[in-house]
């Protein structure tokens, strides 16, 4: 029965999450809201929802290991797991000027996180932080692009009376489905006699990341350069800024596990190892020999997680 409600958690935050987005455009539509702007805000927290709602919902009930681990192995199977099975199915040539600022802005926020974990805590001081980070950088993602904005016709999918019920009706299944996962992945956690970082940084930051992996790919196989690795980034950016600044603001909390730490080594580092792919030339391929190398390095995390923690 745990293991049913775990998938139908994952289930609801998959459903909440898709609908999310759909509502949240339409309703943007009705305020005449750029596509841009959309993007930023809307779709950004529809298909980052999942971790969001996971996170705050764990912090809430107890369960602090789960919050931050969420967050940090969501970041890593977004580089190892997401943009590798997008570069393996279908590689692409992405412009360095167009990603490179956001990428080391992701790493930006990466250190920054580690910083603020040295004492194991994540205070609400320390939660505004972020968030005041996250408003800078849809603000400064704002100014730059508002020269490129074109006007165009609004997506109305739905009315604005059902745009909103679609949202309301969304927010309720990500609710159910983060309590139903939080608590049948803890229960497992402890059935299986592991903990539950190792639980939140594997099992739980996949399930979670399936938004962004449905996204990525279709964008990979359509061709369109640059828009799958930029959601990667996007994603990564608002996980660390906005989720645990959101759920460090409403509700402080400590890390049991110091393992914690290493877990932060892993992504800065396949955050460099991504740097370092993209920097060599004006116009870099991810090549599909780089998707395994991203898998691979992944699959060690994983393995070093599982069997040597």
């Amino acid at each position: 029965m745990t293991y049913v409600m775990l998938i139908a958690g994952l289930a609801l935050l998959l459903l909440g999450g898709e609908f999310l987005v759909r509502g949240g455009v339409s309703l943007a539509g009705h305020f005449r809201l750029s596509p841009m702007v959309v993007g930023l805000t809307v779709v950004s927290l529809g298909t980052s929802s999942p971790e969001l709602v996971v996170s705050l919902n764990a912090a809430l009930e107890g369960y602090p290991d789960i919050s931050i681990g969420n967050v940090i192995g969501s970041n890593i199977s977004n580089m190892g797991v997401v943009l590798a099975l997008t570069v393996i199915i279908s590689p692409f040539v992405v412009k360095r000027k167009e990603i490179i600022d956001d990428m080391i802005i992701m790493a930006g926020t990466g250190v920054v996180l580690f910083i603020f974990l040295i004492d194991m805590r994540l205070s609400q001081i320390e939660g505004i932080i972020l968030v005041v980070l996250l408003v800078a950088y849809i603000y400064r993602s704002v100014r730059n692009d508002k020269k490129e904005y074109i006007d165009s016709e609004p997506e109305l999918r739905y009315s604005l009376a059902l745009s909103i019920v679609i949202i309301i009706i969304s927010c309720l299944g990500l609710a159910a489905g983060a309590n139903m996962l939080v608590k049948s992945a803890s229960t497992i956690a402890s059935m299986m006699g592991i903990s539950d970082r190792i639980i939140s940084v594997s099992i739980i930051a996949v399930g979670t990341s399936l938004p962004e992996m449905t996204t990525s790919v279709i964008a990979g196989i359509r061709k369109e350069n640059g828009l799958s690795i930029g959601n990667i980034v996007g994603s990564n950016i608002f996980n660390i800024l906005a989720i645990l600044g959101i759920t460090a603001s409403v509700k402080p909390f400590s890390i049991n596990d110091s393992n914690f730490k290493s877990d932060i080594y892993w992504m800065m580092g396949i955050i460099i190892a991504l740097i370092l792919m993209i920097i060599p030339s004006a116009k870099s391929s991810m090549r599909r020999w780089k998707g395994i190398f991203l898998a691979l390095v992944y699959l060690s995390y994983i393995y070093i997680v599982f069997f040597t923690t």
